[in-house]
């Protein structure tokens, strides 16, 4: 068979973290003669070489070429440019892992869309990936399109005859951003991008050691020599005008004006933030010209003229006041409807602890010069944040607690001005209501088991800010019932390290309440058997009955039914005839399993038949059998004594 994709991996002294990289790419579901793995060693001094030629010899998709050390990545991943054989190409960090799936379906959506580069769904792991780029699908997208230019890291699956015909290759050598130039021309120069947004294909790690080579420190002077390189490329292949200026954007936002804001500034050492700056200042004077930054949001325009007109102590006095700007949300309500779970949720910006307040004068005016002072910056970034309050909004995401993956949920939400006792002033608050869809709410797939975290993004003048939904007092929680939607049990609950919300997807037991059940309510008769559960289903409900009594079990269908009133559902299963045997049966439900083997929740009741007729029994909690089994130990050890 015909190579579909060689994935490429510059390996250098990655250590123990490269098993979890090498495990993803063995397993994925692309039939294995029809991709290869080529690990290019840059000349690692750990016990990776050797554990990189047992596997070679083990298995025939594996090649492995070792080399001296070039100092970084860009010749590693050019030697495997050479040695591969594949229709595409694909770039993997020797620390990062792919999704089970991601080779199969990156190739399958370049070659539907006819693709020159394909752009799958990130994940971050302690790291930072773009989010806005994969709200959607984009089948075909271009830098004028879509925000392509958010994502310039090489993880990316590239046609092979496209990078030849071009002549594309990573430029090499010890130095920084060599990603940059290499994917900004291939953006620029590609027939179509195709984003595939449905399915996280690439996890992006930041390991324990923080040794990741892009979270080292860099050399300043050194940077931003590499950075201009990347400008170079965007000006060789566009015109002066506006789409130029977008693209630069991405680097005067991301590379310089990010870092010399709030917290991140902050937490740089003194000298080195100084530095920073001198650079970062040369080049915006350099080459950017007043179209570039114009487009920025209202702080970063801030950060941006005050960088420009070299005044680095008042670019400092900013990021003190911005470090203390955060979003607060805080949930309304909570409840199953239709199948799916609506969140409710208020959100607005606080500094200094309380809610920002803002006034109706002025805003929407271009900053036209730096603000004479810190205090007229803030001003002027309230004013414009005023303007643009018709544009802000809220989303919710569901993150996955293990695997980092997340995705955008349907949101409805409303903007309002809530006047404060301060006359003339008024705070800016959106409020929200997820959907969440057991069905469909990863990626228009089933969640999958695990915890998921929610986690509110807010759009608001200037800032992009996330944060968990939290409420504050515990009485003031909203709450609702484990539901089984879609073959889940899916149970929202409030942490307790955060008291955030967040959803147990199949995996709760105990704290499902089902311990609360009223032995009087469960009904029986000789074939039939009916109880309450507080559990929510949408509709009647096919899951299953499991009866257990010394080392038998029988399984039965049964049903849950919504309850009149919306309380719980109905438990409604009919008894096999064996149950009448005089015996003590436990019980337990669960859904309908897609395997062989159901997820089995324990019900506080067991069945036992007298005189043709069965009677109802509590079983023993977990927690009282432990105590009673603790407690007969105590005594015959008390005994022996």
């Amino acid at each position: 068979m015909p190579i579909k994709v060689s994935v490429i991996v510059p390996v250098y002294n990655p250590g123990a973290y490269i098993e979890d990289c090498v495990s993803s790419l063995l397993r994925q579901s692309l039939p294995a003669d029809e991709y290869e793995l080529i690990f290019v060693d840059d000349g690692s001094t750990d016990d990776t070489p050797a554990r990189l030629d047992e596997l070679a010899a083990e298995d025939p998709r594996v090649t492995v070429v070792h080399q001296e050390n070039s100092g970084w990545s860009g010749k590693p991943r050019n030697v495997g440019i050479t040695a591969a054989r594949g229709e595409y190409v694909m770039f993997v960090d020797n620390d990062d892992h792919l999704g089970d799936e991601a080779l199969e379906r990156m190739y399958d959506y370049g070659v539907a869309h006819d693709a020159d580069v394909v752009v799958g769904k990130m994940a971050g792991q302690g790291r930072g990936v773009p989010v806005e780029l994969f709200r959607r699908n984009h089948p075909r997208a271009t830098v004028e399109s879509a925000p392509l230019i958010d994502s310039l890291t090489p993880h990316k699956m590239f046609r092979r005859a496209f990078l030849d015909r071009i002549g594309l290759r990573f430029p090499e050598g010890r130095r920084r951003l060599e990603d940059h130039v290499f994917v900004t021309e291939a953006f620029l120069r590609a027939e179509n991008v195709s984003v595939l947004s449905d399915y996280v294909c690439y996890y992006h790690v930041r390991r324990d050691d923080a040794a990741n080579a892009g979270f080292q420190r860099f050399d300043p002077v050194g940077y931003f020599k590499n950075l201009r390189e990347a400008l170079d490329v965007v000006e060789r292949y566009t015109e002066p005008g506006p789409l130029r200026d977008r693209l630069f954007r991405r680097w005067l936002r991301v590379e310089m004006v990010e870092r010399m804001r709030g917290k991140r500034l902050l937490a740089m050492p003194a000298d080195y933030r100084k530095e920073m700056f001198r650079e970062i200042h040369a080049v915006v004077v350099e080459r950017f010209g007043p179209g570039v930054a114009s487009g920025l949001q209202p702080t970063q325009q801030v950060v941006a003229a005050l960088i420009a007109a070299d005044r680095y102590a008042d670019v400092e006095a900013f990021a003190e006041w911005e470090a203390g700007v955060v979003l607060k949300a805080v949930p309304e309500g909570l409840e199953w409807q239709d199948g799916a779970l609506r969140v409710s949720f208020a959100a607005e910006v606080h500094s200094g602890g309380a809610p920002l307040t803002f006034s109706a004068t002025g805003g929407g005016d271009p900053l036209k010069a730096p603000p004479k002072d810190v205090t007229e910056a803030i001003s002027w970034v309230g004013a414009d944040t005023v303007s643009r309050f018709g544009s802000a909004r809220a989303d919710l995401l569901l993150r996955q607690r293990a695997s980092a993956a997340q995705y955008f949920q349907p949101v409805q939400f409303t903007r309002e001005t809530v006047p404060t006792e301060e006359r003339g002033k008024f705070r800016l608050v959106l409020r929200a209501t997820a959907t969440i869809d057991p069905a469909h709410a990863a990626g228009d797939a089933v969640l999958a088991g695990g915890l998921w975290d929610t986690v509110v993004r807010v759009k608001l003048g200037g800032w992009t800010k996330e944060c968990r939904l939290t409420p504050a007092p515990r009485t003031e929680r909203p709450t609702a019932p484990a539901g089984v939607v879609a073959g889940r049990v899916v149970l929202p609950y409030w942490t307790a390290r955060h008291a955030s919300l967040a959803l147990d997807v199949d995996r709760a037991s105990r704290s499902l309440g089902l311990g609360r059940v009223a032995l009087e309510e469960v009904t029986v008769t000789h074939d039939r058997l009916s109880a309450p559960v507080p559990l929510y289903v949408p509709d009647d409900t096919e899951v299953l009955l499991r009866l257990t009594a010394r080392g038998k079990s029988l399984d039965t269908a049964a049903t849950l039914s919504p309850a009149p009133g919306g309380s719980g559902a109905l438990l409604s299963a009919a008894l096999p005839a064996l149950v009448m045997g005089g015996t003590t049966w436990r019980a337990a439900l669960g859904p309908v399993p897609e395997a062989s083997e159901p997820r089995l929740l324990a019900l506080p009741f067991a069945l036992r038949s007298r005189a043709h007729a069965v009677e109802v029994r509590r079983t023993p909690r977990p927690g009282v059998l432990r105590r009673l089994a603790r407690k007969v130990k105590s005594l015959f050890g008390t005994a022996r004594r």
